[in-house]
């Protein structure tokens, strides 16, 4: 297969990550870079694709996240303007492409991609390139120059494989799609997935336990643990008012039409979520 090809079946395989935030961008996105922690930083954009959050040590870079294959070079040339170290690891918090787009091509680099086992599965299903070398069910460690970063998969979410990548040290978290941050963005429940509503608000219970301040959603700005509360709050009245309609035997489109106007869901998450939720919670 020649070079085009394989850049190609890349694109292409990222696709399904796009439709979950929007048109697939023909281009890299314009990215910049925000310092959350002397070590730690955020490669960030405007909504989509998701943030990159980097780990700078002194034997090399932990990147949690890699946006689309077109992103890549951008986001080296942003990780270069904090340190010299090379990329040593990439840490995918779910499968969708918007998030593990690169892996192909940092592969090609000698980096090595760490991800639930549940999200390699849904790689493998969909021949999605790039699927990740090294993966854990539950817990896994990465210690790299003296710096320790605990990966945790807490339960089903967004996905089914959604991980949060914890930082002690700094004491911040990235936490994936598990937690998207900004005006009006609705929760959206990937059936196809694995995710379910009915979990979503028991898996963030479990990631509040852990103590840190800062967290890197996976879309929006840096917040706050205070936000991801929030946030885990309105996971929990989603959840609370589909099945109270379900109770009052409502109608499929009068469910929709409080998804829509309660919580701001678009054509998109109620195509991803509305079946869903309407089986997972009768």
């Amino acid at each position: 297969m020649n070079k085009r090809v394989i850049v190609l079946a890349v694109l292409g395989a990222a696709l399904a990550g796009a439709s979950l935030y929007g048109q697939f961008p023909t281009g890299p996105s314009k990215l910049d870079t925000i310092k959350v922690r002397d070590d730690l930083f955020v490669v960030h954009n405007a909504f989509v694709p998701g943030n990159s959050t980097v780990l700078v040590t002194s034997e090399g870079v932990i990147l949690v996240d890699d946006k689309f294959p077109q992103d890549v070079d951008n986001i080296l040339a942003e990780i270069k303007k904090v340190t010299n170290q090379p990329v040593r690891y990439v840490v995918n918090t779910h499968h969708h492409g918007d998030h593990s787009g690169g892996n192909a091509r940092l592969q090609a680099m000698n980096v090595d991609v760490v991800a639930t086992e549940a999200a390699r599965r849904h790689f493998a299903d969909a021949k999605q390139p790039g699927a990740p070398t090294v993966t854990f069910d539950e817990t896994a460690y990465l210690q790299l120059g003296g710096t320790r970063v605990e990966l945790y998969h807490f339960g089903r979410a967004h996905t089914n494989g959604d991980l949060v990548a914890y930082f002690p040290a700094q004491r911040a978290l990235a936490a994936g799609d598990m937690f998207t941050f900004g005006a009006d963005v609705p929760q959206l429940i990937d059936y196809a997935g694995g995710g379910s509503a009915k979990e979503w608000p028991r898996t963030i219970d479990r990631v509040l336990q852990l103590d840190f301040d800062a967290v890197v959603p996976g879309h929006g700005n840096v917040t706050t643990k205070a936000e991801l509360r929030k946030f885990r709050d309105t996971t929990d009245r989603l959840r609370n008012r589909v099945r109270e309609l379900i109770l009052k035997k409502a109608s499929r489109a009068e469910v929709e039409k409080m998804l829509r106007s309660e919580f701001n869901f678009a054509d998109l998450h109620i195509g991803r979520s509305l079946d869903g939720l309407l089986a997972e919670l009768q």
